[in-house]
């Protein structure tokens, strides 16, 4: 299954778990010296990277949305007085 069809909601991993996953495959990479044997890894990489920044778009959206009803309660409430 390719990780554009991967909804987030199937991934247990934290931001932090997948961050922390990614900088260990950096390591990795970084620790080799024949790079050609590193194209899958790399390739696992860029999957990674990618469901990281998916999570971290959905976890902003879900703060502005929870930002904005704070502020429309805010407002409504100071309306009313």
């Amino acid at each position: 299954m390719k990780d554009k069809n991967l909804p987030l909601d199937n991934i247990p991993q934290s931001l932090e778990e997948l961050t922390k996953e990614a900088n260990n495959i950096v390591e990795s990479l970084e620790g080799k010296k024949d790079l050609n044997d590193s194209i899958e890894t790399y390739k696992e990489l860029l999957k990674l990277n990618s469901i990281i920044e998916k999570k971290f778009q959905k976890i902003t959206k879900k703060i502005n949305e929870e930002t904005k009803k704070k502020i429309n309660d805010i407002m409504t409430k100071k309306n009313e007085k």
